[in-house]
């Protein structure tokens, strides 16, 4: 027998398996005679066995194994977990069928909406149904289950309430009365700065559900992190009342989140708040699914098969004709180009609104015209940038974003300006502390004789500055203001508002009581030259996501952008400047057309060894429309090649991806290609 013919008789052995009737023993269970066949979903982890099968159910199983149920069958020689999808009078394979092992639960926790969802969620991703269930189901916990009443409570009337946070939007009463009879429209808002809980973006959000809630609907609302959950419960539970929403993020642990997850499948709320494990919640009704920032990559899901919570949400929205509502203080470019096909309508405010509502921002170069006193000097602030925050800490905190964590992060030569690198690993050296060694950040060795291959200077300087660093010398400067540090390992959710200086990293930044009189926008061109293909947009969204919690201009609120390129015109900073992201996302849109990259195209990233990576090429049956670069040379000998084809032809490409997952799966390659439709950075 050849090796290939050895192989498939094993595979059809497997695959076989579940469908072969065991020898019976006394005692054991009669099968039920009303519908006697469960089709069952496997979870096998194996692509090429990403199918279901046939068993028989018991007597004993007949009244809790219905469709939604978890169960467990063997399989293959093992005990395997699996979903029941449906039940049968007969069943379509001829030969002997093994019954259920056991019932887990007969808690139908596979709703028919939610594998209708995961189904679509792994074509469009070439991933696999049990990858995605995987990511809809938590695990169960039995204590959990049996704590939480089966019936439903009775609601309270809803608290009165008017909408005051849509009221600056000329469409945003059509879009909440169509939501609340039951209509389904789909809108982007970019939402208004504001430091007044009212008629903040978590009110604005909250108003919308709300309206789905009067309508008879429920709502699934997906958010970055847990400080955005925090705040977004605090706004529905003023809008709605209390009672009603729940949380739902992976962070909770087994229990906590198993109950949630019951109480949304039970209808004891019609509403559910989290982070992307809360995108496939069954919610009863579904009436409205909100998701905010879209582009924070906390909202793609960094497991197999990679699904971004913007594509479950639509998915989940096109089954259930619920309404969408994407909102942001920026568009991101998959956003703009849903805008231009029609999908999304943008809901927007005048200009006016617009200027009533943002501080005043100015731009200052990074060293020019730096102050006099020797301590400012030291802490890197320009004049303009220094004089708004003494202005600034009268009235009330300063926050200042640092686009770098640590101490000094990267180091360069004194002498030629040449980035200083280890000697092993070429990673970049940096330093921790004020009194630690200079050490890679990649492999930890510390550098102990520092000398530079190009010029062969010994002296080292700092090319960028860490939070920790630059909370020390703004202590200097501003003598006698406490100074926060928010980032990594200490994250604040909120401050108090009384002046202070509050130096936070990207994304950690903290809400302050009455909104920051000034914030300072430090190292803009760190943000600018990262070397992935949204610099650009990031840098716009988190320098807006700062300026958002700053009082706006008319109360003396003011945002100064250090660093930022003087010599050319960067979008990045027109846009904020002038308050457009609506502007930067269709301009990124435009430039993403002209070179055929996503959104405006379907990619795939193949990455594994460069025979592998070669091989998959091989055997794929693109479509004519299909471009490929690579395979090209990755970190630690990983390969990588890019196939890109029209959004039209997304779908044969994602089928031909999956057919070559489960072709690699049932030869057992040692080496397989790991599959990414659509990375977020596809070079990274």
């Amino acid at each position: 027998m050849t090796e290939s013919g050895g192989e498939g008789e094993q595979l059809a052995l497997i695959a076989d398996a579940g469908r072969r009737r065991p020898r019976r023993l006394a005692g054991d269970d009669p099968t039920t005679e009303d519908r006697p066949v469960a089709l069952v979903q496997v979870d096998t982890g194996l692509a090429h066995l990403d199918r279901p099968f046939e068993y028989l159910v018991p007597e004993s199983m007949a009244a809790g194994a219905e469709p939604g149920a978890r169960v467990k069958v063997r399989f293959a020689g093992q005990d395997l977990d699996g979903w029941v999808l449906e039940r049968r009078d007969t069943a379509e394979h001829t030969g002997r069928l093994s019954p259920l092992r056991r019932l887990v639960s007969p808690e139908a926790v596979l709703t028919p909406e939610a594998l209708a969802a995961a189904r679509a969620v792994a074509a469009r991703y070439a991933g696999t149904l049990g990858d995605v269930l995987r990511l809809a189901v938590p695990p169960r916990h039995a204590r959990a289950e049996q704590a939480l009443a089966t019936e439903a409570p009775e609601h309270p009337a809803l608290p009165p309430h008017e909408p005051a946070a849509w009221a600056p939007y000329p469409a945003g009463a059509a879009f909440l009365t169509r939501v609340r009879e039951g209509g389904a429209p789909a809108a982007t808002a970019l939402a208004l700065p504001s430091v007044e809980p009212a008629t903040s973006w978590p009110a604005l959000v909250a108003e919308a559900v709300r309206a789905a809630v009067e309508g008879g609907r429920g709502a699934v609302v997906v958010v970055p992190d847990h400080r955005d959950v925090a705040r977004v419960e605090a706004a529905l539970a003023h809008v709605l009342g209390t009672g009603r929403h729940t949380r739902l993020t992976a962070d909770q642990g087994p229990q906590a989140r198993y109950t949630a997850f019951l109480k949304v499948l039970r209808g004891h709320v019609p509403v559910v708040v989290g982070t992307r494990a809360a995108a496939l919640a069954p919610v009863r009704d579904l009436g409205l699914v909100v998701w905010w920032d879209d582009g924070d990559d906390l909202l793609d899901e960094p497991r197999a098969p990679y699904p971004h919570v913007r594509e479950v949400l639509l998915a989940r929205a096109g089954l259930a004709g619920a309404a969408v509502l994407a909102a942001g203080h920026t568009r991101s470019a998959a956003v703009a180009d849903l805008v231009a096909r029609g999908v999304l309508t943008p809901v927007e405010a005048d200009r006016r609104a617009v200027r009533r509502a943002v501080p005043a921002v100015r731009v200052a170069g990074e060293g020019d015209d730096v102050g006099r006193d020797a301590a400012v000097a030291a802490a890197h602030l320009p004049t303009v940038a220094w004089r708004a925050a003494k202005e600034a800490l009268a009235t009330g905190p300063v926050l200042v974003q640092v686009p770098r964590r640590g101490y000094l992060p990267s180091l360069s030569c004194q002498d030629c300006r040449r980035p200083a690198r280890c000697v092993v690993c070429a990673g970049p050296l940096g330093l921790t502390g004020p009194q630690g060694p200079v050490a890679c950040r990649w492999c930890g060795r510390v550098e102990t004789a520092f000398s530079c291959p190009a010029c062969s200077g010994t002296r080292l300087r700092s090319s960028v500055v860490g939070a920790r660093r630059t909370a020390e010398e703004l202590g200097r400067a501003f003598p006698g203001v406490p100074v926060e540090r928010s980032g990594a390992g200490t994250v604040l959710d909120a401050v108090a508002g009384t002046p202070r200086l509050v130096v936070s990293t990207p994304g950690a930044e903290p809400v302050a009581e009455g909104g920051y009189a000034a914030a300072l926008l430090l190292d803009a061109w760190a943000m600018l030259d990262r070397p992935t293909l949204d610099a650009g947009e990031e840098a716009l969204r988190r320098w807006c996501a700062a300026a958002a919690l700053v009082r706006p201009a008319a109360a003396g609120g003011r945002v100064v952008l250090a660093g930022a390129p003087l010599h050319v015109t960067v979008p990045a900073v027109e846009a904020l400047v002038r308050w457009d992201p609506a502007w930067f996302a269709d301009r990124e849109l435009a430039e993403r057309r002209e070179l055929s990259l996503p959104p405006t195209a379907r990619l795939a990233a193949l990455t594994g060894t460069r025979a592998a990576v070669t091989a998959a090429l091989a055997g794929l049956s693109l479509p004519t429309s299909a471009s490929v670069l690579g395979p090209l040379p990755q970190a630690e000998e990983r390969w990588r090649a890019l196939v890109t084809v029209p959004v039209e032809d997304g779908p044969a490409l994602a089928a031909e991806l999956t057919a070559l997952r489960a072709r690699a799966s049932a030869r057992k390659e040692p080496d397989p290609v790991t599959v990414r439709v659509d990375p977020r950075d596809p070079t990274a």
